[in-house]
């Protein structure tokens, strides 16, 4: 090993360390505040936005929903999202390929987290590095686009090894793309065997349902933890 690798890995490892301790910080902080922090990730394209947005819609009628967006410019996503009537917030990175803890703490230091009950983290869109980064959330969840491709998750299998649960988007295109649900499945299974799979559509709001309530499920454990970590 050269000592230029040998110091890019010492450097790496001391980014990673100092991430995940700002990540406990985030973590314990949300933890008291009673937030349920879900961490999206997927490629770009994938519909992050759009599932956020009709999730962000329906969600508010009964709970109190806010996002934080991750992009290297503009803020398109963040206006899109803020229509749901929700609080949102963008994050531009320039260029980072992902979101750190340091940033979302940063962008986090002037809301009540008391007035938030669930906090959505659309992370950059990129399949490689935001893997890496624990952002305090307390599940993560990958999207896949039949307009992807099947293999994706042998591809990046870490991302998807990652994932509590892993949505299939933009499934009114399946037929026209050819997308094959099996296959794309049981790659999935290849590398996270214990991951919920969720089919939807942001377009025709199919498996929107079963997707949210995949989301009160998590808020209904988180709350019950609680409880039970302050008796």
């Amino acid at each position: 090993m050269t000592y230029e690798t040998k110091r890019l890995i010492e450097i790496r490892q001391g980014v990673l360390n100092k991430n995940d301790q700002l990540a406990a910080a985030l973590r314990h902080r949300f933890h008291a505040a009673g937030v349920t922090v879900v961490n999206l990730l997927s490629s770009p394209g994938a519909g992050k936005t759009s599932l956020l947005e009709a999730t962000m819609r329906m969600m508010l009628a009964e709970c109190r929903v806010a996002a934080l967006v991750g992009d290297l410019a503009t803020d398109n996503d963040a206006r899109r999202l803020a229509r749901s009537g929700g609080l949102v917030r963008q994050i531009q990175t320039g260029d980072m390929c992902h979101l750190e803890a340091d940033i979302v703490a940063r962008h986090l230091a002037d809301w009540d987290l008391n007035q938030i009950d669930l906090l959505f983290i659309e992370n950059v869109g990129n399949l490689v590095c935001p893997a890496g980064y624990d952002l305090g959330e307390a599940v993560r969840v990958v999207l896949l686009s039949t307009t992807e491709g099947e293999d994706k998750p042998l591809k990046y299998p870490a991302t998807f090894a990652t994932a509590d649960a892993v949505i299939l988007t933009k499934m009114d295109l399946a037929e026209p793309v050819g997308f094959d649900r099996v296959s794309a499945e049981a790659n999935i299974r290849a590398v996270n065997p214990l991951a919920p799979i969720i089919a939807t559509s942001a377009r025709s709001e199919a498996g929107l349902q079963e997707w949210l309530n995949w989301q009160r499920d998590q808020m209904r454990t988180r709350l019950s933890n609680s409880k039970t970590l302050s008796t």
